[in-house]
């Protein structure tokens, strides 16, 4: 008996302790923190010169002193100026989970006029020297700064890359070798090759990126090299890079290695592809190769610093392509599937024409293509640009309704700076592009009423699609028509998360039908009002001031 007794009692603990193992575990599921997902991700673009002024010292460099057209010069944004707004908390207010920035290497050092005045490489993509920054940008130590500090409130670093051409000839920048560039024929856009072979304008060397001719290092380059006493080291880097490869020495595979180095030396976590149409989609499988290769060298040498287990990231820009072409781009002779040749997303060129029609059509139509044939992969949404001369609200007359559109449809959504805050992509005077790329708004930001209120609503929005991966990546299911609410779902292995999104709603009290999202008494919370509601009868009474209900489980 005393034995059945001790053995009844060894079975008892044994329930007890894995009941208690298994709350403590279903507890710990509960509160486990948000896993960032790429395809929802919360985007934020910036130029670099026109962000942030962080060191005014570092504002004049390379004899830069001729009078440019207006705002085709630099405006002394730098490097420090992002980082200054990570540590006052800018981004993590605006829910920002990745921030994405002009390229900062090294720019030609004069400027030319391409017939909208004289312009200087402010924008980036007018390579000069892969290997170094750009001294108006900042020092590599900034960029350490900024990846570091960014990383610390869980924020991602894109850079901005370019393979396919170098910066304008001038007096003081020679061009490249004949190996390495051509310099005519213009595009003409009709086919594959004429769009690939062949400079975007006059006086933009195209690299021969399909070239399988070995080139030397440009005589320029070297004596650079050695005036700034790195000459040695960066050959034996170069040399070690080919030995490890195998590559030839041809000039995409000395860019791709020049460019896979900064994510070796500051763990940076994405790179925006620059004109990828522009080159065979091989050069673009290789150059994700590499990254993959240094992303993975550089969390093994750096095992404190890793974020999370996400791979290394590519978005394409595929001037023209649109997430209704799915994963093909058709060049008219030939189509390409650059989703297959290196990454992971795509600039997608239709959204703004979408934005035009209501929620139900954009929720759908993106739900269904980014779950089916783009399962996967994802597009990165946008309503401006920096040269995008038809942005969806050029005047800033409808920005409540952009922030809704944009970071409320799935995809990866990209803030360009100032959408938040209405800067004016109307300036008086410039010229082409220019009139996109004012310096952002921090006065109206910090002492203007309705900036401020506009600000707010991106704000709320912003952390609603950082704290739930459903909004970006999910499926979307609607479930009333008029007023129009939905739920949005996302599961990837034991995490699940749902929400449930309504719009055009009442002002004052409002009843929200929750479909099958959230049973009946389930305590949710509207994250747009801070009200608190419970679930009867498969519906939710918020009463606010506002016509907008972001349901959440209340935590």
């Amino acid at each position: 008996m005393k034995s059945r007794n001790i053995v009844l009692a060894l079975f008892l603990l044994a329930v007890t302790t894995f009941v208690s193992a298994q709350d403590k575990k279903e507890s710990k599921a509960k509160t486990e923190k948000t896993p960032f997902i790429w395809e929802g991700a919360n985007l934020y673009f910036l130029m670099t010169d026109r962000f942030a002024n962080g060191d005014k010292s570092n504002d004049l460099n390379y004899n830069r002193t001729k009078t440019t057209g207006k705002l085709r010069g630099f405006e002394g944004g730098d490097i420090k100026g992002i980082t200054q707004k990570v540590d006052e908390g800018y981004f993590t207010k605006l829910g920002i989970n990745v921030i994405w920035f002009t390229p900062v290497v090294e720019q030609i050092h004069d400027g030319v006029d391409e017939g909208t005045g004289l312009s200087y490489g402010f924008h980036g993509y007018w390579a000069r020297d892969w290997t170094a920054l750009d001294k108006n940008f900042g020092t590599k130590k900034d960029l350490a700064e900024l990846v570091k500090k960014a990383h610390a409130k869980g924020i991602r670093i894109m850079l901005d890359g370019v393979i396919n051409h170098t910066g304008p000839v001038t007096e003081v920048d020679t061009v490249w070798p004949e190996g390495w560039v051509r310099t005519e024929p213009k595009c003409q856009y009709s086919n594959f090759e004429n769009t690939t072979a062949c400079t975007l304008v006059a006086n933009l060397p195209d690299v021969k990126t399909e070239s399988k001719v070995e080139v030397s290092l440009p005589p320029f380059l070297i004596e650079k090299w050695k005036a700034e006493g790195r000459y040695e080291k960066e050959v034996a880097s170069l040399d070690a890079f080919f030995k490890r490869t195998g590559y030839p020495r041809t000039p995409k595979y000395y860019i791709i290695k020049w460019l896979t180095d900064y994510i070796t030396e500051f763990g940076i976590d994405g790179y925006r592809a620059d004109t990828v149409k522009h080159t065979d989609e091989s050069v673009w499988a290789d150059f994700k190769t590499q990254c993959d290769y240094t992303f993975a060298d550089w969390k093994k040498n750096n095992p404190t610093k890793v974020l999370d287990n996400n791979p290394f990231y590519t978005i394409a820009e595929v001037y023209n392509y649109n997430i209704s072409n799915g994963q093909l781009f058709d060049f008219g002779d030939r189509k390409v599937n650059y989703y297959e040749n290196g990454f992971t997303g795509m600039i997608n060129f239709e959204f703004k024409s979408d934005a035009q029609k209501d929620y139900a059509f954009m929720f759908q139509k993106y739900s269904d293509l980014l779950n089916n044939q783009l399962k996967g992969y994802s597009v990165l949404n946008y309503l401006s640009s920096h040269d995008d001369g038809g942005p969806f609200d050029a005047k800033r007359e409808k920005s409540i309704e952009s922030g809704t559109k944009l970071l409320l449809t799935p995809g990866i959504a990209q803030v360009y700076y100032g959408d938040e805050s209405a800067r004016s992509l109307v300036v008086e005077g410039t010229q082409g592009d220019a009139t996109l790329r004012s310096f952002m708004n921090w006065d109206a930001v910090k002492t203007d009423a309705k900036t401020q209120k506009v600000l707010l609503h991106w704000q709320k929005l912003g952390q609603f699609r950082k704290n739930h991966p459903a909004v970006g990546a999910g499926v979307n299911v609607a479930i009333s028509a008029k007023p129009y609410v939905c739920s949005r779902t996302f599961t990837r292995g034991n995490y699940t998360d749902t929400v449930v999104i309504g719009l055009d709603l009442a002002k004052g009290k409002k009843e929200i039908p929750v479909g099958t999202a959230f049973k009946n008494g389930t305590k949710v919370k509207d994250t747009y009002s801070g009200k608190m509601a419970t679930v009867l009868n498969g519906k939710v009474t918020v009463e606010s001031e506002f016509d907008i209900v972001l349901l959440e489980l209340k935590k």
